[in-house]
């Protein structure tokens, strides 16, 4: 570079003294040096996410996140009656959860009954400042709590986070196409059991050429979600369910409103 070295600091006590400042000002006994005032942080080097309905990896903590850090969110069950859930802990930035590193597995049990979509799970991911992260899941109505801790050791070595934030930008496209039809394929079955739902309450109310209408194209609707792979199907058989699903939409439109 032709500038000179600087020989000022001694290689060899140089961690040792930036390890003394960093415990220094996490204890609150330094808060400057001479006319600096030193500032050090850590940040998470991937995003910590969990795997929900569909394989998808739903972030709680983001990448760079600045820790020690706290963050809670709020989840609940896609089946009626369900009674526990488990919680897959992610680290990575794709999208899908099969493309992530999982930390750890845990399982909420002894959820309080009730119809999908109404209990309240409350998951929270908190990092200490030594990098250990816990994570709970808790049912807000009953108050039954699990957790998992997972130690810094069982993170992503340096080569395989350089890996992981290559892998995310090379097939960012392809991994947004993916998710999109995923989302799409929960929004789907999240229809027909609210059509099936509705249907068996307000049947009575409904006009025979309706409820024939609604009992044939659900049931055609049903077989084409059985037949389609929505990771590998192509763009004019996703188009297809799409427009399918368009027209049960409007088909059961009424009888949604009855809900």
């Amino acid at each position: 570079t032709g500038i000179a070295p600087s020989k000022s600091l001694n290689p060899d006590e140089c961690v040792a003294m930036g390890a003394a400042i960093q415990a220094g000002k996490l204890s609150g006994n330094v808060s400057a040096m001479g006319n600096y005032d030193v500032l050090l942080l850590d940040v998470t080097p991937l995003t910590l996410s969990i795997e929900t309905v569909g394989g998808i990896a739903t972030p709680l903590i983001e990448r760079n996140s600045t820790i020690p850090i706290s963050h809670s969110q709020i989840f609940t069950t896609s089946s009626n009656f369900q009674t526990q859930v488990e919680i897959n802990v992610l680290q990575g930035e794709r999208p899908l959860a099969k493309d992530n590193k999982s930390l750890g597995k845990f399982k909420l049990k002894k959820i309080k009954r009730a119809l999908r979509g109404v209990p309240q799970i409350e998951v929270t991911f908190e990092i200490d400042v030594n990098g250990i992260v816990s994570v709970s899941a808790k049912d807000l109505a009953s108050g039954n709590m699990q957790s998992i801790t997972i130690e810094s050791g069982s993170y992503m070595s340096d080569s395989d986070i350089e890996k992981a934030i290559r892998d995310a930008k090379e097939y960012e496209r392809n991994d947004s196409i993916i998710k999109d039809k995923l989302v799409f394929k929960n929004d789907a079955e999240n229809l027909i059991m609210r059509i099936e739902e509705a249907y068996a309450k307000n049947r009575k109310q409904l006009d025979k050429s309706l409820k024939s209408q609604i009992k044939s194209e659900l049931s055609s609707f049903k077989k084409m979600m059985k037949k389609i792979n929505f990771e590998t199907c192509s763009h004019i058989e996703y188009e297809n369910i799409r427009n399918a699903k368009m027209s049960l939409e409007n088909t059961c439109s009424s009888l949604l409103s009855m809900q």
